[in-house]
């Protein structure tokens, strides 16, 4: 389902439109088109200029969202410690923009060892509760990192339920506590008829097994921790145990077990139940959600066609382009989605990963990439930054050449 174009003045005719992902570990989205957008001006002043970062619908989906004009508001929330962290979504006064890491991301964890068992998405929940009560009748959860492999059972107590033992006593905050579930109270989550919601981001993973929320949190929430002994996501085989990941499995069978016979909804095996520690279990089991794709979706959400129009040259991002990447990823998202308006793409990444034929057909035209220019220093963080700016030396002398120039 398209959404309506976010409010502003249409893009200038020829301009050169901006539109990247983050660089994982390095830059934000937002920062690197900044980057790109203050290379071009100096390298051709004349040509107009429109940045407009993108996500591929986890981890910086808000802040895309507000970059193309959606309200950033901040509310206090409960983090995935328990404690208190400001949370921010974004909305355009019928759409609310819900990014799961806000609340419950690692960002989010004390200092110290962290506690997985314990860790809780109910800030999530409560970011779902305001923006309902902005008066949101559309909104995209998205699925990015979280330190809470709780499935979600934070995210529906923030919404309002109640998770009870066989004595009817509400339980503790966490996953470990839901070996303990015996009844969900819904009787205090809010009525959803009339809203829709959409599932985006990291939707590949099942709520249980190794490839499930467990794993998902291993691999972002928590670096260095393993399940079975087994590195999660290259890490060391440090932090989360054998004994914990089968105590937090557990807890998360018997709450999908429950969950499921109240809405009689089977969701656990669904692509996105495990996204973002299982939130995303929560969001279709509970909440009725719908999976779809993250990069189209946020393209959608920013009014990316709308941007395109009259554009002589589309620049997109990411740290690398892979074979992933040509099944779904944002550049090539982003290259397709312009070759619809017409425009020529090309990327600028962190290292290359495909050439060629391949990347022809995913239509992006041309990679740039910073170990181009200095491969020791692309392997620093704080180096990407002036690295992009140089970049865009080589894509305007391609691309955009000089007024009166037989190129």
């Amino acid at each position: 389902m398209s959404l309506p174009e976010p409010p502003g003045e249409p893009p200038p005719r020829g301009h050169v439109l901006l539109a990247p992902d983050r660089f994982r570990g390095a830059l934000g989205a937002v920062e690197v088109a900044r980057r790109l957008a203050a290379g071009l001006r100096l390298a051709r002043p004349d040509v107009p200029v429109v940045e407009l970062p993108v996500s591929g619908g986890g981890d910086g989906t808000v802040e895309a969202a507000v970059a193309a004009g959606f309200r950033r508001i901040e509310v206090k929330v409960c983090g995935p410690a328990g404690r208190p962290v400001t949370a921010a979504l974004a909305f355009d006064g019928r759409c609310a923009v819900v990014e799961i890491g806000e609340a419950a991301g690692p960002r989010g964890l004390p200092d110290g060892p962290p506690r997985p068992l314990s860790a809780t998405s109910l800030g999530a929940g409560q970011l779902i509760v305001h923006a309902l009560r902005l008066g949101a009748r559309r909104i995209v959860l998205a699925a990015g990192s979280s330190a809470a492999p709780d499935g979600g059972a934070g995210l529906f107590q923030g919404l309002g339920g109640r998770l009870l033992d066989g004595l009817g006593r509400e339980l503790p905050l966490g996953g470990a506590a839901l070996r303990s579930l015996h009844a969900l109270d819904l009787r205090g989550v809010p009525d959803l008829s009339g809203v829709t919601i959409t599932l985006v981001g990291d939707t590949g993973r099942p709520l249980l097994g190794r490839a499930g929320a467990v794993a998902s949190v291993l691999s972002s929430g928590y670096p260095g921790g393993a399940v079975g002994g087994v590195p999660a996501g290259g890490g060391s085989a440090q932090g989360l145990g054998r004994a914990q990941a089968r105590i937090l499995e557990a807890g998360l069978r018997r709450w999908a077990d429950l969950a499921e016979s109240v809405t009689r909804r089977r969701a656990r095996e669904l692509p996105g139940a495990g996204a973002a520690g299982g939130a995303g279990f929560a969001a279709l089991a509970l909440l009725g959600a719908t999976v779809e794709s993250g990069p189209g979706t946020v393209l959608d959400l920013v009014g990316f066609a709308g941007r395109a129009r009259g554009a002589r040259l589309v620049v997109t991002g990411a740290e690398t382009i892979d074979a992933g990447t040509l099944r779904g990823g944002v550049a090539a998202s982003v290259a397709r989605a312009a070759a619809r308006a017409g425009v020529p793409a090309v990327a600028v990444v962190g290292r290359r990963g495909l050439t060629g034929e391949r990347l022809r057909r995913a239509r992006i035209q041309a990679v740039y990439a910073l170990t181009d220019i200095d491969p020791a220093l692309a392997r620093t963080p704080n180096a990407a930054g002036p690295l992009l700016e140089r970049l865009t030396v080589a894509v305007a002398d391609e691309w955009l050449p000089p007024r009166g120039s037989r190129l």
